[in-house]
This record gives structure tokens, C-alpha cells and sequence, in this order.
């Protein structure tokens, strides 16, 4: 995929988030199993970044947890940035040493790992929850990757989880012609789909089918080492493949 096309996917699931963060959110109010899993055995004195936080569930359930550790949680959409910081802002009244921090960066630049003074440190999780798949183009998520390498603190653990929409017969049906946006099949990479939305809206998004053999080549490209991976979400459970990954030495 050409750098001309990946910015055009990435400005259109930009359009998406803006224009319908109302009726997303709403439809993102729980938790997905898969996300509760990780969450269950998460020190209460760790360190979190959360990469596209979208609605700020992840910070919402972390201080009903009584979670103590450093949180931030990035996302490009400023509309999702307001619902997340005031459904966090009445929980953190409770637990007024909770530290919690929301920060509008855009994933899919070059630089969002050196866009604040919070990123001289380094953090024990970081999460990237149903994110990676919305990046167009090979060359940007190896970058982003990259990024998140070295954010990473030692010993730490990148946890990631990638829609496996193709398990699902009502979501396949979503699937719509590249042609929808002036493109074609030629234009994009293997994996590549354009999928619609018809909740509260209709809009359009890029979304990437990732399958186990691609995510361990990016993680080995990138310095990464798999360490456990599962299939979760949806009522067959498997709408999601969630993986932890540590960085090597």
C-alpha cells in the first residue's frame, strides 16, 4: 500500500470517530471478556498506557478496582477524550489518588511516543485494545510498534487484541466494495476491508484481518517475543484474539 492511500483510510476511521464517538460509545459501555482477563491479574501498582482508550472503560474499571498506579490513555478523537474523562472524573472522586491522565495524540504519526512529557517514562503495560487493526499499511504499524517498544519498561508487557470479524457471518456481511471510496483491490494489501456501520449512523471504516502468522512476524520484526494468546468475545468467543507480548533483551 502506497503512502498516498494508507492516509486516506486513516483520515476516513478519523471521520468515523469524530462524526459517530455518540452512538460508538454507547455500544462500548462493558468491558469485553478478553480485556476483563488481563485486567483481573493487573498489579494495583503498575504502570499503564492505554493506546486508543477510546470511552475510558479500561480507566473506568481500573479505579473501581482501587488501581493506585500511573494511568494514561491516548486517542486521536477529542469527542471520545470528553466521554471518557467524565465517565472517570465521578469514580476518581471516590479515589482522589488515582492517577489518571487523557491525552489527544494521533497513533498512526511518526512521533506520538515523543508528543509529551509523560512519555520520558516507561510503563509496564501497555495496552493497545482493538487498535492495531485500524492502521493502515504494513509500514506504519511496524512504526507504531516500534514506538511502543520504547515506551515499554523492562520487564513490562504489550497487550494487544485484533477483531476477528471474519469469524462472524453478520459481520461479513458488513464488508463493503473498495470501490464505496474510489478505491479498488489493487490499491490495498492483503487482509484489507472496508466495513460499514449502521448504528446511530452510517459510516465507514478500514479494518485489517490479522491471523497468528502475520502478528509473530511483526513482533519478531519489532523486537518482540509472544507470550500467550487466546480467543475471546462474542457469543462464540472467538470475535477477538488477544496476545501479551514482552520485548527482547
Amino acid at each position: 500500500m502506497d503512502a498516498e492511500v494508507a492516509q486516506r483510510l486513516i483520515a476516513l476511521n478519523k471521520e468515523f470517530y469524530q462524526k459517530l464517538a455518540s452512538p460508538f460509545s454507547a455500544t462500548r459501555s462493558n468491558l469485553q471478556p478478553g480485556v476483563k482477563r488481563f485486567l483481573s491479574d493487573m498489579p494495583l501498582d503498575a504502570s499503564i498506557l492505554d493506546l486508543g482508550c477510546g470511552n475510558g472503560g479500561v480507566a473506568f474499571e481500573l479505579v473501581n478496582r482501587n488501581h493506585r498506579g500511573r494511568y494514561v490513555g491516548m486517542d486521536f478523537s477529542e469527542e471520545l477524550l470528553k466521554v471518557a474523562r467524565s465517565n472517570v472524573q465521578s469514580p476518581m472522586s471516590k479515589h482522589p489518588e488515582s492517577k489518571i491522565q487523557f491525552i489527544q495524540s494521533d497513533l498512526t504519526s511518526s512521533d506520538w511516543n515523543l508528543q509529551s512529557p509523560i512519555f520520558t517514562l516507561r510503563f509496564d503495560f501497555i495496552f493497545a485494545f482493538a487498535i492495531l487493526h485500524h492502521i493502515p499499511s504494513r509500514s506504519v504499524r511496524l512504526g507504531f510498534l516500534k514506538q511502543v517498544h520504547s515506551l515499554l519498561a523492562t520487564g513490562g508487557l504489550f497487550v494487544l487484541s485484533n477483531w476477528q470479524f471474519l469469524n462472524s457471518p453478520r459481520l461479513k456481511e458488513r464488508i463493503q466494495p473498495w470501490e464505496t471510496i474510489g478505491l479498488s483491490d489493487k490499491h490495498v494489501d492483503y487482509g484489507d476491508y472496508l466495513l460499514d456501520w449502521r448504528y446511530g449512523g452510517h459510516g465507514l471504516r478500514y479494518v485489517h484481518h490479522f491471523d497468528e502468522a502475520e502478528l509473530a512476524g511483526m513482533a519478531k520484526e519489532t523486537g518482540f517475543r509472544i507470550v500467550e494468546e487466546f480467543l475471546s468475545d462474542g457469543k462464540s468467543g472467538n470475535l477477538a484474539l488477544y496476545q501479551s507480548w514482552a520485548a527482547e533483551s
